[in-house]
């Protein structure tokens, strides 16, 4: 490096000087234009001009920084006054004295005594002694403010040293590019670590705030950085990590809700993922349960559970509400009114983890999503979507379902029923023609897909209401459902709501209308808590129906919003 030339005699150059000087002091050294482009573009840089006066700047305040001459101005002016008191009283010394009483200067005296006192340099704990033997240790020096370390650590049972498990993304340990996984720690601010158990030094580093500093044995092989994946998942279960025994860190733990949306950070431990919430600012990630973890533990939980939901499905069956309702004196004499076609394989329904998502906005000229609403008997599902209807019968329709029954001499075919013959509704049934359905009085009734179809093909929303073990077969790319739920309110409610409404038994018996008994609601409530306990993770939007005109409104409003904004779908509907 050629020597600088220095300023006038006397004077010291700055680095913002020297730094302007340099370009031309290396012209002569530059062999290529290339290099000289360059050299000159970094020198020109604003933001290093920026940094260098910063630095500069902060020099001058070191060198003159203004140092208080006392820290005890409080205590004087309390003197002071004192000793006015005992003077012959002026103007000048009551207009003092007035100033010394007024609470703002009390107060501006008492913080100027605060900061006198306060140093603000940084207390660093001395470094660690480093041991002949021990050249391979690395020693971090960590500011660690309120938020969590972010990361976990392990014991060796056969050797009882202490390794880094985990890093976290985005928390402190993984901002500084330090710590790394397979790290043996060994000390923790000079406290040796190789005798104590994990909670011991989590305990320690808890209580720690400012500088931590460690001495570790850096791992063999350290992580290859990662950019951050983009992998998002909704979850179909709750979950509260100060509840489960089986983390390995409850404070690294990430809470969340069923239907809370989470960017997964890392699968690289098999047992436990890291994530955030989506829209989190936080960049720090969280542990959750893997989903091959927790399905596993639900599996052991309940042994044989593929069989024990499918023998509670079947038992609750007749809580459950009924696109062909039924009165309690039908229910007892038909009871294979309803089937639907079954899943053959033990899917999310049975175990509900997580399920990968990803936005959509339906495009114009693409078929409207299938509208699936679904609640107990009596709930008001029918009188959501007859309003419905009435609101816009261009934009909304429903299907027209399918029976095996005789014409009456009033209906026409197509607009009342689909009338066909018992033999070709079974043969349709066993070529799993139907979204759902089932016998009543010796006829079938059901719901085709090609009902579904000429709906959608139309151009409108097909508003279609099913049994809640439905809806999982209707979740496929082609329909993409966006399924509500909707629920009765408090006992109380539906005894002062409901005291004047009937209930229709079934859709052919339209004169069996009658009141509502405390039966029916307790049945009502009953079904609702069964049908969201075992599959509210398949619902977009749960509705109270406390009032009908609100309810309809919230109804209105969700659906509008599913046919103009972005809304979390299955990834699978996106590459199907």
């Amino acid at each position: 490096m050629p020597a600088l030339a220095t300023g006038a005699a006397g004077h010291e150059p700055g680095l913002y000087e020297l730094l302007a000087a340099l370009p031309s002091q290396l012209q002569p050294h530059v062999s290529s234009p290339e290099d000289n482009t360059f050299l000159h573009d970094m020198f020109a840089e604003r933001s290093l001009h920026s940094l260098v006066k910063i630095h500069e700047r902060l020099q001058q305040y070191g060198q003159s920084s203004p140092a208080p001459s006392q820290d005890n101005a409080g205590t004087l002016a309390i003197d002071l006054s004192e000793a006015l008191q005992e003077k012959a009283a002026n103007g000048d010394i009551k207009e003092l004295l007035t100033l010394l009483a007024n609470p703002h200067v009390k107060s501006l005296l008492s913080v100027h005594d605060t900061v006198a006192k306060k140093s603000y340099d940084p207390e660093l704990p001395p470094l660690p002694d480093i041991e002949d033997d021990e050249d391979s240790v690395k020693i971090i020096r960590l500011v660690k403010n309120k938020e969590p370390l972010g990361a976990t650590i392990r014991r060796d049972e056969q050797t009882g040293a202490i390794f880094v498990a985990r890093i976290m993304r985005g928390g402190a340990a993984d901002r500084s590019g330090l710590i790394h996984v397979g790290d043996e720690l060994r000390e923790v601010n000079g406290i040796p670590v190789d005798d104590k158990k994990p909670e011991e030094i989590i305990r320690i580093l808890a209580q720690s705030q400012g500088a931590i500093t460690f001495k570790v044995v850096p791992a063999i092989k350290d992580e290859a950085p990662c950019k951050e994946p983009k992998m998002f998942v909704k979850a179909l279960f709750d979950y509260d990590p100060k509840e489960d025994k089986a983390i390995p860190c409850k404070e690294a733990g990430l809470a969340f809700q069923k239907g809370s949306i989470l960017q997964i950070m890392s699968q690289d431990d098999a047992t436990w993922w890291q994530a955030k919430h989506e829209g989190d600012n936080n960049p720090r990630a969280g542990l959750i349960p893997s989903k091959q973890f927790q399905e596993r533990r639900l599996a052991l939980r309940q042994p044989g559970a593929p069989f024990q939901i499918h023998r509670a499905s079947k038992r609750r069956s007749s809580g459950f509400r009924r696109s062909f309702r039924l009165s309690r004196r039908d229910k007892k004499t038909n009871k294979s009114m309803y089937e639907c076609k079954k899943s053959d394989q033990y899917d999310m329904a049975d175990v509900p983890t997580y399920e990968e998502v990803t936005q959509y906005r339906r495009q114009s000229g693409v078929n409207h999503r299938l509208v699936v609403l679904a609640g107990p008997t009596g709930v008001g599902l029918n009188e959501m979507k007859r309003k419905l209807l009435i609101s816009d019968p261009q934009h909304f329709s429903v299907t027209v379902p399918h029976t095996s029954r005789a014409k009456k001499s009033q209906e026409t075919d197509g607009v009342e029923y689909y009338f066909m013959s018992k033999h070709l509704f079974e043969t349709d049934i066993h070529n799993n023609k139907f979204v759902e359905h089932g016998e009543y009085k010796g006829n079938y009734y059901g719901t085709s897909l090609d009902a579904v179809h000429s709906v959608l093909s139309k151009n409108k929303v097909c508003l279609l209401d099913v049994q809640p073990h439905t809806v999982k077969h209707l979740r496929t790319a082609e329909f993409k459902p966006y399924v509500v739920f909707v629920k009765p309110p408090p006992i109380e409610r539906l005894r002062e709501t409901r005291k004047n409404a009937k209930v229709i038994s079934s859709k052919d018996d339209k004169g069996s209308a009658k009141p509502f008994t405390e039966e029916d609601f307790q049945d009502m409530l009953t079904s609702a808590q069964q049908m969201e306990g075992q599959y509210g993770h398949l619902f977009d939007k749960v509705i109270v129906n406390d009032d009908l005109v609100a309810a309809f409104s919230e109804l209105r409003l969700a659906l509008k919003k599913v046919e103009t904004e972005m809304h979390w779908v299955p990834v699978g509907w996106m590459h199907s």
